[in-house]
């Protein structure tokens, strides 16, 4: 496919669990290696092409309009949600500003390239005739700042299923995906998740995903962006 030229990033959180980092800041422009997350997650759409960047925002929103308003290598759009609309309301209530196909990034991670970026990747790998969305994954065993039972088991073909109670699943959603906006067709008003249609999709088979084979950080929480820093730290050292 041509590759997208607008993407989302998912900023409007409160960002609780990063306390007190985020008594004062809201937590996209927590920095990491000298530079807030959301810089870093515009350099990398940046990079594949992304012309205007949609970033829905809410707690402490003006302080993040001011900072990414500096940025001139791509549009800027902030939507100011007066009451948070979650994950799939956050989209939905963006589509305007979006194009057909476009990325939406979780503003808590950072990651590490593969051979080809993930972003090119995803682009590469999209089926419009067969596909409303495409999700990259992450393996449970390699995620920075990730303790939990994972999310999903991925088949080679990039068919994928929630994991089942008690089940330990090896992949998780890695925050990184491609959707078109017919995925967002008769979804509901207000705030919902966007697992809502996920599930939708997963059952009709409109639902796909890759796995990242770089390093990937989950940076939400004090203890999450030491480990981050220091990994990247060991990384410098080595080169």
């Amino acid at each position: 496919m041509t590759q997208p030229e607008t993407a989302m990033i998912l900023a409007a959180g409160l960002g609780t669990r990063m306390r007190p980092l985020t008594d004062t800041m809201p937590k996209p422009l927590v920095p990491v290696a000298g530079r807030p997350l959301v810089d870093h997650i515009i350099d990398r759409l940046a990079e594949v092409g992304i012309r205007r960047v949609v970033i829905n925002a809410h707690y402490l929103a003006e302080m993040l309009e001011q900072h990414v308003a500096a940025r001139r290598d791509v549009e800027i759009d902030i939507v100011h949600e007066a009451s948070l609309l979650d994950t799939g309301g956050g989209i939905r209530n963006a589509l305007p500003r979006l194009g057909e196909t476009f990325f939406v990034v979780n503003s808590d991670i950072l990651w590490l390239d593969g051979k080809v970026s993930p972003l090119r990747r995803l682009a590469r790998a999209w089926d419009g005739d067969r596909l409303d969305g495409l999700l990259l994954m992450q393996r449970t065993t390699t995620a920075l700042g990730y303790d939990g039972p994972g999310d999903f088991i991925v088949a080679p073909d990039g068919s994928f299923r929630r994991r089942k109670e008690r089940e330990i699943a090896p992949h998780l959603f890695a925050g990184i995906e491609l959707l078109h906006r017919r995925l967002f067709d008769g979804a509901p008003d207000g705030a919902f998740s966007l697992n809502l249609l996920w599930d939708r999709a997963i059952e009709g088979g409109r639902l796909a995903a890759l796995v990242h084979d770089g390093e990937w950080y989950h940076v939400g929480t004090p203890a999450a962006l030491a480990a981050t820093e220091e990994r990247l730290r060991s990384h410098r050292i080595e080169r």
